[in-house]
């Protein structure tokens, strides 16, 4: 192990995750209320999985667990990860269907919520609609959802090389 890695401790790369969360979603807040663009279901089903990923991070920071309580919190923000992957790709795939193949727009999120039963309102949610696969935002020609699929990899491969770390 290098020199570098080995001075880095689990307790700090789970901080780092934490705020790497903390700083994504603050940009996702600030383009829906300040560059007005309207996040559809999977990102915020994205948003949600980047919540659950913060919070055990932090969690794993503030505790600071011996080994087994490191692999709980590895596998809680792997969880998340994997459901962040699973979602933000959704998306990708909707974003890259031709035209005519993209789903008719659904309902809102929140009337999705209200009137369909939890595992109903999650299986509506992970379908995605029309409005998923509208790009809206682009940086070095990926759309937000791609970034955010890049996030949600790096951050799992960062929560399972943690388990390395003193």
């Amino acid at each position: 192990m290098s020199s570098t890695a080995s001075s880095i401790s689990a307790r700090q790369l789970y901080t780092a995750l934490f705020l790497i969360c903390a700083a994504l979603l603050a940009y996702a807040l600030y383009t829906e209320h300040f560059q007005y663009l309207i996040p559809c279901a999977l990102c915020m089903t994205q948003r949600f999985f980047y919540v659950c990923l913060g919070v055990a991070a932090l969690t794993a920071a503030l505790h600071n667990p011996g080994k087994i309580g490191r692999r709980a919190y590895v596998a809680l923000m792997l969880l998340a990860s994997a459901g962040g992957i699973g979602t933000a790709g959704r998306q990708v795939w909707l974003q890259h269907l031709p035209e005519d193949q993209v789903p008719a727009c659904g309902p809102s999120l929140e009337y999705i919520l209200d009137t369909l039963p939890l595992t109903e309102a999650f299986t509506t949610l992970m379908m995605g609609d029309g409005n998923c696969a509208e790009v809206q935002w682009t940086f070095l020609s990926l759309s937000m959802p791609t970034w955010s699929l890049i996030w949600f990899v790096v951050l799992g491969v960062a929560a399972l090389a943690s388990l390395k770390l003193r």
